[in-house]
């Protein structure tokens, strides 16, 4: 079993950047692809970006890419999205997820989530 809890939310203007990360617990982390999803009010959850366990795969989705960077340490047992370029449609509560499966991109795809972190941009 994986726990998650991410850090590194809060509030930034438009333009702005933040460096969200998720520590991992347990030895097993470098064993599961990895992936944010974030969720804005009233909206569904969304896939934002995952890599393989080894770091030497990303996905994004079209929204974010060029501006948010996934990557991973799994000496740390961390995981962490950079964010650049901020936009206030990024405004959302942001997941990390572990999973099994090679290149998942639907969150039922995830086995184990964090609580999430909150990012607010302000236009």
């Amino acid at each position: 079993q994986v726990q998650l809890v991410e850090s590194g939310g809060g509030l930034v203007q438009a333009g702005g950047s933040l460096r969200l990360s998720c520590a991992a617990s347990g030895r097993t982390f470098s064993s599961y692809d990895m992936g944010w999803f974030r969720q804005a009010p009233g909206k569904e959850r969304e896939f934002v970006a995952a890599i393989s366990r080894n770091g030497g795969k990303t996905y994004y989705a079209d929204s974010v890419k060029d501006r948010l960077t996934i990557s991973r340490d799994n000496a740390k047992n961390t995981l962490y999205l950079q964010m650049n370029g901020l936009k206030p449609e990024d405004t959302a509560l942001y997941y990390c997820a572990a999973t099994r499966m090679a290149g998942a991109e639907w969150s039922w795809q995830y086995e184990y989530w964090g609580q999430g972190t909150q990012v607010t941009v302000s236009s």
